[in-house]
């Protein structure tokens, strides 16, 4: 691109990828449409079962419409932060963090069965090991 001029955010739209996307997405609500219609003339000739089908299909179609609209929300707004640059990616104090309650470090298993069981034990261990070293820093 020359010049000083930026590219729009919706030409995404019209990227190959995302028409293959809105192909599938009318060709879906298509079809969803279609199957709801003839669960109605099957519903109409006697199935009773196809009425609850004639409604749902159309239902399935706004959910489709209403993800398809969504997803594009969320390219949009991935591609309004791409534009806006690289973030301050700060990494929160830790130390700042509140302390679990006193109940919360409490085993789930008891010592007895900790003890019965060598494997576990050794896992508890490493478990603690890791725990005083993050405890460390």
């Amino acid at each position: 691109m020359t010049g000083g001029t930026p590219r729009p955010r919706w030409l995404f739209l019209v990227s190959p990828r995302w028409l293959a996307w809105h192909v599938f997405a009318v060709v879906a609500a298509w079809g969803m449409l279609w199957l709801g219609d003839w669960q109605f003339h099957r519903a109409e000739g006697g199935n009773a079962l196809s009425w609850a089908y004639t409604f749902e299909w159309p239902i399935f179609t706004i959910f489709g419409v209403i993800f398809w609209g969504k997803t594009i929300v969320d390219e949009w707004r991935n591609q309004t932060a791409l534009a806006a640059g690289p973030r301050d990616l700060a990494v929160p104090d830790l130390a700042a963090a509140p302390e679990l309650p006193a109940r919360a470090h409490t085993p789930a298993v008891a010592d007895d069965e900790a003890a019965a069981d060598p494997e576990l034990a050794a896992y508890n261990a490493y478990l603690a090991r890791l725990n005083s070293r993050s405890a460390a820093r």
